[in-house]
């Protein structure tokens, strides 16, 4: 994504990259409607494109049946599509892009038809060594039709898969090569395979709905098709799901556990908070988050709210831990989508109050502590605040469930350049007077550990400190020529 992008998000806040959902029913019915729903529990990772890609493990070897486009999962698919989509083993993915343009020719799954049979790919993350391996296949005769890691990838596996016995083992030796965050589920025409990078960036769990398997980014879009949850994918294992071997694991690639990174940021507002990650319930994290405010950035005030939707469960924290009472103060509009025009900066409105309006007697006369999940620019929190004293709040206190962001991401989360972030520079007390608040808190540092019971996380965007060497220069959106 470039920068002129980044400037114009409607909504001054962070991306997640994508979400994906990989099934195979060894009874041999349809699972395109599955992928549909489970899609559909995914759409708040990923609002841009989707896509599903089926085939049937006992028809042709290269059939595979595939649609994907721009918009939500409900604009993108009609009831008539997925009827006329046949196959038992299939991959979905809904996308929001970080490395690569907003284009159809980047939506995913991924097809590639090869030697060995067809692939289709659905892969949640960023890679910071796609632009050298994109070169190693360019120089030796590879055309791409997209701009997009995933493409790099799935031409990896297709290369490997020449020289490997299995389909499974070609995918781990591919993985081998990337460096980065990624969660894949790749159907190969027998074979469903799952795989997890060695830091556990991104989540990937695997479920079970009679005689099928899923593999799919959480937890929640297991409970959408009625599926029970097996387990999580553990950082660096690639799963292979087959109805001759079941649930068969490769853990070649797996770190000692304390050199894990998962994306904190998954917990404090990415997932769905009804998804449980690693053992850990997202709506548990976001409460914890919110008693950490309370005890750490105490301050008295009549009514504490959410900015909706990931503030509101770390309000209910704040609220429950400091005695003051818990209320809405907001109404949402849900249907600001992907395709949502920007107003000009001349015209009246403002993307906030298209998409965000205060409920005026729910907060005039009172001191009022708001929580959000994080500030990325502060052109939002402002614009907020503001609305808020203007609705007739006497004081607004912000507070903060995550850190001040002083670093980029480069794993698939779509935090800016430096120079971009309001905290950059800044002291607190600075950030206060430039979001018009009465007072400001974040989360602090040593607490993050805390909101996920223990488990090793990413703090780079935090600290500077990434777990692995971080790309010299700026490799989001790259492609462009």
């Amino acid at each position: 994504m470039n920068n002129n992008e980044l400037k114009e998000s409607p909504w001054d806040g962070l991306h997640e990259e994508c979400g994906v959902f990989g099934m195979y029913d060894f009874d041999g019915n349809d699972v395109a409607s599955s992928i549909y729903y489970g899609l559909f529990a995914l759409q708040h990772r990923g609002q841009e494109s989707c896509g599903i890609a089926v085939s049937e493990t006992n028809g042709p070897k290269g059939k595979v049946t595939s649609y994907k486009d721009m918009g939500l999962v409900n604009e993108v698919f009609t009831g008539k599509q997925l009827e006329a989509m046949k196959g038992d083993i299939g991959v979905g993915h809904v996308r929001y892009s970080t490395a690569g343009s907003s284009t159809r020719e980047n939506a995913q799954p991924l097809v590639l038809n090869y030697v060995k049979g067809t692939l289709a790919l659905a892969h949640n993350g960023n890679l910071i060594n796609a632009k050298e391996l994109r070169k190693d296949l360019e120089y030796t005769g590879a055309i791409f039709q997209t701009t997009i890691d995933s493409e790099v990838i799935a031409y990896h596996i297709a290369r490997e898969r020449l020289n490997s016995k299995t389909a499974e083992e070609a995918v781990r030796r591919a993985c081998q090569k990337l460096k980065g965050a990624y969660a894949l589920v790749v159907a190969s025409p027998r074979k469903l395979i799952g795989a997890r990078d060695p830091y556990g960036f991104k989540p990937l769990v695997i479920g079970k709905r009679d005689n099928a398997y899923i593999i799919t980014s959480e937890t929640c879009a297991l409970e959408t098709i009625d599926a029970e949850y097996v387990r999580d994918v553990l950082p660096g294992e690639v799963v292979t799901i087959s109805p001759e071997g079941g649930i068969q694991s490769d853990m070649t690639m797996c770190l000692p556990k304390e050199q894990e990174a998962r994306c904190i940021f998954e917990y404090i507002y990415f997932a769905r908070p009804d998804s449980h990650i690693d053992g850990v319930s997202v709506y548990a994290s976001r409460i914890q988050a919110g008693r950490f405010l309370a005890m750490d950035s105490p301050v008295d005030a009549d009514l504490v709210v959410g900015v909706p939707e990931s503030g509101n469960a770390a309000a209910q924290g704040y609220a429950l831990q400091s005695g003051i009472p818990y209320g809405t103060a907001f109404v949402k509009n849900g249907y600001v989508g992907r395709t949502f025009i920007k107003p000009k900066q001349s015209s009246r409105e403002s993307s906030v109050r298209v998409k965000l309006n205060v409920l005026e007697e729910s907060v005039r006369g009172k001191r009022i502590i708001m929580i959000d999940d994080s500030i990325v620019r502060g052109t939002t929190s402002d614009r907020i605040v503001n609305m808020l004293k203007e609705a007739g709040a006497t004081e607004v206190h912000v507070r903060i469930s995550s850190p001040p962001f002083l670093w980029p991401c480069y794993f698939g989360t779509d935090i800016p350049e430096r120079e971009q972030l309001i905290a950059y520079n800044r002291t607190i007390e600075d950030i206060r007077k430039i979001i018009g608040a009465d007072s400001l808190g974040y989360l602090k540092i040593e607490r993050l550990e805390q909101l996920v019971g223990g488990l090793p996380i990413c703090k780079g965007c935090f600290t500077g400190k990434y777990p692995m060497e971080p790309p010299k220069e700026d490799i989001r959106g790259d492609y462009e020529r």
